[in-house]
């Protein structure tokens, strides 16, 4: 999932992208307000961390503006504010889960996860979809019984494709939820993620829709 870290500490935010990255995570950071906004009306995002004491426009503007526009893109709110009142005019702003500085980095993934799953409309910790099952705290995948082994960019690929079962996503748009900013893409890497998950999990529970895009089937494919 390609995240937007907007916080303006270079130290928080360099610490923050690493273990981000590290989790599996795509990153992209604006260091102010204004970027924040600019980046939010110019990429689609699977999630916000944002501060509220942003330079040039502040994370409440910034919720505010988002939220104007209708999107419904998850915000987590990373503040040193921890004021009852600071809380509830974010969250009332349209924010999702509110961590207040310092907090422990572990605590803020489950944090993520659990707004994953409320977007989602899960309860349960696990994604699942037929026999395939997913579990976003280890990254592992099972299918039936069977623990499938995937590299961190082909997990993040199947966790996309299976966000909506049967809706095609193109190369451009996968490409634009997995990579970030400073990351090279060649031309060919969804193609080559396809490839290796095809050849994992079987050809049947990835199918591709020509000139639309990669999706996994609403009905998922029987064991064999």
């Amino acid at each position: 999932m390609r995240l937007l870290l907007a916080e303006d500490d270079d130290m928080i935010a360099r610490h923050l992208e690493s273990g981000l990255r590290d989790a599996g995570f795509s990153v992209d950071r604006a260091a102010d307000g204004v970027a924040a906004d600019l980046a939010l009306q110019q990429q689609e995002y699977g999630l916000v961390l944002l501060d509220l004491g942003l330079p040039r426009a502040d994370g409440l503007t910034v919720l505010r503006q988002l939220r104007a526009r209708g999107a419904a893109t998850p915000v987590l709110i990373l503040t040193a504010r921890d004021a009852v009142a600071d809380r509830i005019a974010g969250l009332d702003a349209g924010a999702d889960d509110y961590v207040v500085k310092p907090f422990d980095f572990d605590e803020l993934l489950a944090r993520i996860r659990a707004v994953q799953r409320r977007h989602a409309g899960r309860a349960s910790p696990l994604f699942e979809h037929g026999a395939l099952r997913l579990d976003p705290a280890s990254h592992q995948v099972w299918l039936g019984e069977r623990e499938v082994m995937l590299s961190a960019r082909e997990y993040s690929l199947l966790f996309e494709l299976l966000q909506k079962p049967g809706t095609p996503l193109s190369r451009t748009r996968l490409e634009n939820r997995l990579y970030g900013w400073d990351e090279e893409v060649a031309s060919n890497a969804v193609e080559v993620h396809i490839h290796a998950l095809r050849r994992k999990l079987g050809a049947t529970w990835i199918l591709n829709l020509r000139g639309v895009g990669y999706y996994v089937p609403k009905q998922p494919p029987e064991m064999t």
